[in-house]
C-alpha cells in the first residue's frame, strides 16, 4: 500500500471516528422543531407540550419555531429540504400531508420524509351554539336537507382537516352544506360564538377546549369509538354517519437522516408516548394521545392518502 492510499485510508477512518461521536453525541445543539400552522391551535399546542419532553429526554434544547402558510405547504417543504441531520424536525398533520400533494405539486411528498412516531389523533367534529336548535347531528342533518347549501360551516379554508370532514359528511348523509373558510381554529371559534356561522368543524380537543365557560355544543366526533377525554359525546357512527377523520400527529425529518439519529429519536418518542405523565399532561390540554411506531404511522399515512385520493377523484376540494 503506498503512503498516499495509506494516507486516505486514515482519513477516511478519522472521518467516520468523527462523524460517529458527532452522532453519538446528538443532539449537540439546539433542534428546530418546525411547525406548518400558526401558534395556537392544536397542532400548534402538541409540538410545544412534546418539545418539553423531547428535551428531557435527548438532553437538549428544541426551539419551536411556526412556519403558516399555503395550509401548511410552507412548513412542510422547509421540513424536506433541511440539511437530513437531525437538527430540523417538523410535526406533521393530517390531513395536509397527504391532501396537498393530491391538490398540486407543492415540492414534498410521504417519500420526501423520515417518520418518526405519531403522538396525537385528535378526530374531528361538529359543534354548534348550546343555546341553538340543535341538539343532535341528527337534527343538524334534517334541518340540512331541508335547507340546501343555507347552513354555514365554518373551516379552516379548503382541503383543511374541517373542510374535508364536511365533504364526507354531505356525501354520507346527503345533504348540501355551505363551508365558510376561516384563518385558523380561533377565528372559527369566534365565528361560531358571534352567530356568523351556524356551526363548526374543529378537531375534539379544540373542540372541547372552546366549550369551556362558552355556550358551545359538540355534536358528534368522528372516530371509531367514544374518546376517553370526554365520553358523554356520542360518535358520528352513532348518529348513523360512519364517519372517520381528524388530525393524526407524529413527528418526522428529512428523508436521509444518519441511522443512529433515527433511532436516538425514535427511542425518545416511544418513552414519551408510552409516559402516563405525558398521556396525562396531554390529556389536559386536550390533546388526544396515541402512540404508533414509524411502520404503523407510514400505514395510516398511505391509507389517508387512499381515502383521499378517491374522495378528490370524485369531489375536488380546490377548482
Amino acid at each position: 500500500m503506498s503512503n498516499k492510499v495509506r494516507l486516505f485510508v486514515f482519513a477516511l477512518a478519522a472521518l467516520s471516528s468523527t462523524l460517529s461521536a458527532a452522532r453519538a453525541d446528538y443532539p449537540a445543539h439546539p433542534i428546530t422543531l418546525i411547525v406548518p400552522l400558526s401558534a395556537g391551535g392544536g397542532t400548534d399546542i402538541s409540538a410545544r407540550t412534546m418539545a418539553k419532553y423531547l428535551e428531557k429526554e435527548l438532553d437538549g434544547h428544541v426551539v419551536v419555531v411556526n412556519k403558516p402558510g399555503a395550509s401548511g405547504a410552507i412548513g412542510l417543504a422547509e421540513v424536506a429540504r433541511a440539511k437530513p441531520d437531525g437538527y430540523t424536525l417538523g410535526i406533521i398533520n393530517t390531513p395536509g400531508i397527504v391532501s396537498i400533494p393530491i391538490e398540486r405539486d407543492p415540492g414534498f411528498s410521504l417519500d420526501s420524509f423520515e417518520f418518526l412516531a405519531a403522538t396525537t389523533y385528535d378526530p374531528g367534529t361538529i359543534s354548534v351554539r348550546s343555546d341553538g336548535p340543535f341538539n343532535t347531528l341528527v337534527d343538524f342533518v334534517a334541518e340540512a336537507k331541508k335547507r340546501p347549501g343555507e347552513l354555514t360551516v365554518a373551516t379552516q379554508g379548503a382541503g383543511s382537516a374541517g373542510h374535508l370532514a364536511v365533504l364526507m359528511l354531505e356525501k354520507l348523509a346527503g345533504i348540501k352544506l355551505r363551508p365558510v373558510p376561516y384563518g385558523g381554529s380561533a377565528d372559527n371559534r369566534n365565528a361560531l360564538l358571534s352567530g356568523e356561522v351556524d356551526a363548526v368543524a374543529v378537531n375534539f380537543g379544540e373542540a372541547l377546549s372552546f366549550s369551556q365557560g362558552t355556550p358551545w355544543r359538540i355534536l358528534g366526533v368522528m372516530s371509531e369509538k367514544r374518546n376517553p377525554l370526554n365520553e358523554k359525546i356520542p360518535t358520528f357512527a352513532e348518529s348513523g354517519y360512519a364517519l372517520q377523520s381528524g388530525s393524526l400527529r407524529g413527528f418526522a425529518g428529512p428523508k436521509g437522516m444518519p441511522p443512529e439519529v433515527v433511532e436516538k429519536l425514535t427511542l425518545a418518542l416511544r418513552k414519551i408516548g408510552n409516559d402516563p405523565e405525558f398521556i396525562a399532561t396531554a390529556g389536559k390540554s386536550f390533546q388526544p394521545p396515541i402512540y404508533l411506531e414509524s411502520k404503523d404511522y407510514v400505514a395510516a399515512l398511505h391509507r389517508t392518502q387512499s381515502n383521499l385520493q378517491k374522495l378528490w377523484a370524485d369531489t375536488p376540494w380546490r377548482k
